[in-house]
């Protein structure tokens, strides 16, 4: 960059706020698959692009408009246009199954964005969105997290299942539907029910997640329609 873009993109960045790491932890699934459940670098959001991108075009349970989204929120991110966001993946054997994200407002509020499972049929989507409140709640010490759905399928996942109040008078940055909220208290109601997983994990699984490897597009589009 020349010296007068570099001044200006200093203008363009967010300030960053410094938050503690979310710890990896492994989750066993219904497959009996090892899923390593860990933090994103933001030189790894590329390979979150990589997966997330042809699930932009599945027409079928809301994929399209859930991946625009959660794309253009990573883009975002890795870009330094969002300030204070995060991301958390789901690996088996290295392979994504799944990505969530959120970011802070302030130090006693949090905004959870999308979790977006890319092998389904095996409660990805449920545990890296419980991963998400663990590390709002646990590790970022926050009050509450602001919670908004743009599927059915979300709001069964996480309105009922996680017994969400609603938030009147309050509009979630994704807009649209009414605003929920995950309270600390709350959280630890439903804590050992709903949120799943192991630490440490083992050095030999860990060593497995260092790196994200993304399948093939037409594998990812099969496994989002619930093909295989």
């Amino acid at each position: 960059m020349t010296e007068e873009i570099e001044e200006v993109e200093k203008i363009l960045r967010p300030p960053e706020r410094v938050m503690p790491p979310y710890p990896p932890k492994v989750i066993t699934l219904k497959n009996g698959e090892k899923m390593v459940v860990r933090q994103v670098a933001r030189e790894e959001a590329l390979k979150l692009l990589d997966a997330i991108r042809p699930v932009i075009w599945v027409d079928k349970d809301y994929y399209d408009i859930l991946g625009a989204r959660t794309y253009a929120e990573l883009l975002g991110w890795y870009r330094y246009r969002v300030r204070d966001e995060y991301a958390i993946v789901g690996l088996v054997n290295g392979e994504i199954y799944g990505v969530a994200n959120g970011r802070i407002l302030d130090e006693n509020i949090g905004i959870s964005y999308h979790t977006l499972a890319l092998k389904r049929g095996l409660k990805v989507g449920a545990h890296l969105f419980a991963a998400k409140m663990e590390y709002h709640m646990e590790y970022l010490g926050q009050k509450e997290v602001w919670i908004t759905a743009e599927s059915p399928i979300e709001f069964r996942g996480w309105m009922i299942t996680w017994k969400l109040e609603e938030k009147p008078g309050v509009q979630h940055e994704l807009g649209g539907a009414k605003t929920w909220v995950l309270t600390k208290e709350n959280y630890f109601k439903v804590k050992d029910e709903l949120v799943k997983g192991e630490r440490p994990v083992p050095e030999d699984l860990l060593e497995t997640a260092k790196r994200i490897y993304v399948p093939p597009q037409q594998k990812i589009i099969r496994r989002v329609m619930g093909l295989e």
